[in-house]
């Protein structure tokens, strides 16, 4: 069965057939069976999580047929026979200059039905008075959403000089924060500390409506009042703001980047402030914090129930219920000003299980525990009949430690801060955590990675250009909303709408290749493999809140290695602690959800590509565009290497949601390349054969696969001939030399041309972490790309002798090429994806004896409870577990399934 109609298959291979790519021409290969749509162009779309209650505005990505549609198609969104207004804007285009990635926004609407249709056609025009207007003026950029007005300076600290909603100022004067101390703590003396305010370089328009708005601010963070550290500016930090039309709300995605020493600067705070401006009664002033499970904290600024006398019913459910309060009764209301009235709030989350509210009547007096609770989904608010914002900070219990503060709530203007890293909490200590223990030379660190697998070398384990990036939405509201629509709000902070395509109609249009298909159980054999899948992955889930893999810096991230002994993941040994994407469980987790379209594999996969996109790689210095491999801090490792932040791990995330701030990181890794000569892998290894007139040593998995991954997306995105040559060039450089890839295991390279070039004659070598950072996936849409046969056969015989027997190796290479059997079972999709392009059935059958019972079978994957003193907390594990091998494994069985699947035994 085609991946397309019949009708639109014959248009992509005529279109694909007319395409120059430098001498090279194919039509899109199709792998296992897919559903087939009837209309190809028209996609039914569902809502991830269910249809939102609350209508905040929001945009996904939807792939379409290679030569389907033109590069300036417009689209029509319906739901239920109704249009609904829609902008629409291409994200990626195939080789024809067709369609392939389109993202569309849709307006902030509550009661979005559950499912929705997107077509060709022109789209319906946003209500007049509901659409998005920008209006650019010297001093500032104002974007109006129809509901809300807000005021963007080009320059100064405001990044929001005010937002307004029908005229009315509802919040002023937003800017950035942060605080930096001298040392980690106070032991050691005075703590001297500094405070910094955002500065803005640069503000850019990149949309502007009519559906939706954005803006992008850049600049830095420099010190402000009597700060020691004088004109300091530091930090820098990117801010987009989201309007879509008719909302009331603003979306912001916060990212800054550490670019202090970690020796001197020990970050205390990190927030977004404002001012809102108050003008009722303290007792008609209501502050909100969100609780679990839709709960809500709710009191007045001036609370009116539990008093000796009674202000009356009617009063005293006006203030619960946030409005404004009838006629007090006289005893009372004489006596109003003998009621303290609260000024300052806080809810702090210190930990993943446990925040605290706390309140004081104003600054220069006590504190008093108003409540506590154990995980916030980050919703504060602060109002009252005349107006008021409620705030919200995304993932506000797994990053702890976070805050939300009010403060001056009984002026005339409160003060409200957004801690995305809160001061009550100690500095963040990002120095490495050991003193290199006398490894001073390469073969001193050699031992240190045989005993405890850290590659450690002096100046390398350094946070210096790391960033995190944070998602903040601000509700600008006429009047203190009910309580029921303040826990709509705090869900969608913590879990945004997200449209998708159903997984048959990704799969039909082959923009990820042939190595997936929907689940199957037709059989005992599949349904075993699905089960297992399902088993994985929810084990994983489950991990993540079992051992608590949450916190500012850390949550995103997996383990690598388990201690079975010790009953716990070998978080403090070497380069067995956070996976950083060590074999992929990135790729594991993206997969798993195309072909099932889980809400919790997309979540899990979205926390992912936020952490490593963001901790694990470098956004600046000297290590720019290059990621760290697995250790026991995230930027530990002297191992800086493109397999880490390669756009393969990321890429569909951006393409189904069209984040920029992902596209922003992708885009960073373009020239990673240059950086190669100074981080090669095998410094440190004595007798290496000598580079040549070659910059730089790469391998084609671990090095040149990663990069072809940067272009390819870069050439996607864009349509540039450039980095299409590029990709071409170093194509044909492989499938010239004498053994193809097992020639390139170690090639010359040159990052000003690209080129590749065989370094070691007639020979061949092979290793086994080529085909596990994502070389398989790219090399397989690149061959259904480009058509390049002779690439397509050097890699095809590549596939199949990785795990060949080594007298056909032999027969064939004139030597066993060398590499390892540790990934074996992993290893099988390569000798099943040369059976399936070589129709081979024996080698079919051969990638499932691999796969089910080959030289390091997997045992099964059964959890056991392990309760007493040999544990601090009831657990449950698995004891052999390791991510290297959930991740290959998860993805063998994925990609064999869609390749051979009609060769694996039913029973």
């Amino acid at each position: 069965m085609a991946p397309l109609s019949r009708r639109s298959f014959f248009k992509t291979g005529a279109l694909a057939a007319a395409l120059p790519l430098g001498g090279l021409a194919a039509a899109p290969a199709s792998a296992a069976p897919a559903p087939a749509s009837a209309d190809p162009t028209t996609v039914a779309l569902g809502w991830l999580d269910g249809a939102p209650a609350l209508g905040t505005g929001s945009t996904f990505g939807v792939p379409w047929p290679r030569g389907a549609l033109r590069r300036d198609q417009a689209f029509v969104l319906s739901a239920g026979g109704a249009e609904i207004p829609c902008q629409s804007w291409p994200t990626a285009f195939w080789p024809d200059g067709s369609l392939k990635w389109t993202a569309h926004a849709v307006p902030a609407r509550d009661g979005l039905p559950a499912q929705l249709s997107l077509k060709p056609g022109t789209p319906a025009r946003a209500k007049a008075g509901y659409a998005v207007t920008l209006e650019e003026r010297p001093d500032a950029i104002v974007v109006d959403t129809g509901v809300i007005a807000c005021t963007v300076p080009r320059k100064g600290a405001d990044i929001i000089g005010a937002i307004r909603r029908g005229g009315q100022v509802i919040a002023r004067a937003g800017h950035l924060v942060a605080l930096c101390d001298d040392q980690p703590d106070g032991t050691n003396g005075t703590t001297r500390q500094s405070a910094f305010q955002s500065e803005i370089a640069r503000v850019t328009v990149e949309q502007r409506g009519p559906v939706r708005s954005v803006l992008k601010v850049e600049g830095r963070h420099r010190a402000v009042g009597n700060s020691a550290d004088g004109a300091r500016s530091w930090l820098p930090f990117t801010l987009r703001l989201y309007f879509y039309a008719g909302a009331e709300s603003v979306r912001i995605m916060h990212t800054f980047v550490f670019d202090g020493d970690e020796e001197k600067d020990f970050v205390r705070g990190i927030g977004l402030r404002l001012a809102v401006p108050l003008a009722d009664e303290p007792h008609d002033r209501h502050v909100r914090f969100g609780g679990e499970d839709g709960g809500l904290w709710a009191e007045g600024v001036r609370n009116l129930t539990g008093l000796r006398r009674d202000p009356g019913e009617a009063v005293r459910k006006a203030q619960l219920a946030g409005l404004a309060t009838p006629e007090i009764a006289e005893r009372v209301r004489k006596n109003l000003h003998l009621v303290p009235a609260w000024g300052d709030y806080s809810l702090s989350q210190l930990s993943a299980d446990s925040f605290r509210i706390r309140k004081r009547t104003k600054a220069g007096h006590g504190w008093v525990d108003a409540a506590w609770g154990r995980r916030a989904p980050g919703l504060g608010y602060i109002g009252g009949t005349r107006g008021g914002v409620a705030f919200g900070l995304r993932d506000f219990w797994q990053r702890h430690p976070t805050q939300l503060d009010v403060r001056n709530a009984h002026t005339e203007a409160a003060q409200v801060t957004l801690w995305m890293v809160s001061p009550d909490a100690p500095a963040m200590d990002l120095r490495f955590y050991h003193d290199g223990m006398g490894m001073d030379t390469h073969a001193e660190e050699l031992q240190g990675l045989d005993i405890t697998y850290e590659d450690y070398e002096k100046g390398f384990g350094t946070p210096v250009g790391v960033a995190r990036s944070s998602e903040i939405t601000l509700w600008a509201l006429g009047a203190t909303p009910p309580r029921e629509r303040l826990a709509q709000m705090a869900a969608a902070v913590q879990t945004p709408p997200q449209a998708v395509a159903t997984p048959a109609h990704i799969l039909a249009t082959r923009v990820f290749g042939n190595l997936w298909s929907l689940p199957d159980r037709s059989s005992a054999a599949r349904a075993q493999i699905e089960d297992r899948l399902d088993a994985q992955f929810d084990f994983y889930r489950k991990e993540v809140d079992q051992r608590r893999w949450y916190g500012f810096w850390d949550y995103g991230d997996v383990r690598h290695t388990y201690d079975a002994d010790r009953h716990e993941w070998r978080y403090d040994v070497g380069g067995y602690a956070w996976a950083n994407s060590e074999l992929s469980p990135d790729l594991w987790l993206w997969y798993s959800f195309l072909r099932t379209g889980r809400a919790d594999i997309f979540r899990m996969g979205e926390a992912m590509v936020r952490h490593t996109s963001e901790v694990d790689t470098y956004h600046l210095g000297r290590f720019a565009g290059l990621g760290t491999r697995h250790n026991v801090q995230h930027w530990g490792c002297s191992a800086k290497q493109v397999r880490i932040s390669t756009a393969v791990y990321r890429r569909m995330y951006y393409y189904l949601t069209a984040d920029e701030r992902t596209g922003d990181v992708m885009r960073e890794t373009l020239d990673a390349d240059r950086r190669l000569g100074a981080v090669d892998p095998v410094r440190k290894l004595a007798n290496q054969p000598p580079k040549g007139p070659y910059p730089v040593l790469a391998s084609f998995g671990t090095d040149w696969a990663s990069l072809v991954a940067n272009w390819l997306t870069e050439w996607e995105r864009t349509g540039s001939a450039q980095w299409r040559d590029r990709i071409l060039g170093g194509m044909r450089d492989i499938a010239a030399m004498p053994h193809g890839f097992f020639n390139a295991e170690r090639m010359g390279y040159e990052p000003e041309t690209g080129r590749l070039h065989n370094m070691i004659g007639t020979g061949a070598a092979a290793s086994h972490l080529n085909a596990v950072f994502g070389a398989v996936e790219i090399f397989d849409e690149l061959i259904a790309l480009t058509g390049d046969r002779a690439f397509e056969r050097a890699w095809l015989d590549y596939c199949e002798l990785y795990n060949a027997p080594a007298d056909e190796q032999r027969r064939r290479l004139g030597k066993p090429h060398g590499g390892a059997d540790a990934l074996y079972l992993g290893n099988s999709r390569l000798t099943a994806y040369a059976a399936w392009k070589r129709k081979d059935p024996a080698l079919a059958q051969r990638a499932w004896k691999e796969f089910t019972g080959g030289a390091r079978p997997y045992p099964p994957f059964a959890s056991s409870r392990i309760v007493g003193p040999a544990v601090l907390n009831p657990v449950n594990e698995v004891p052999w577990v390791t991510t290297n091998d959930s991740a290959q494994w998860g993805l063998a069985a994925i990609q064999n399934l869609a390749l051979v699947g009609d060769a694996l035994p039913r029973s």
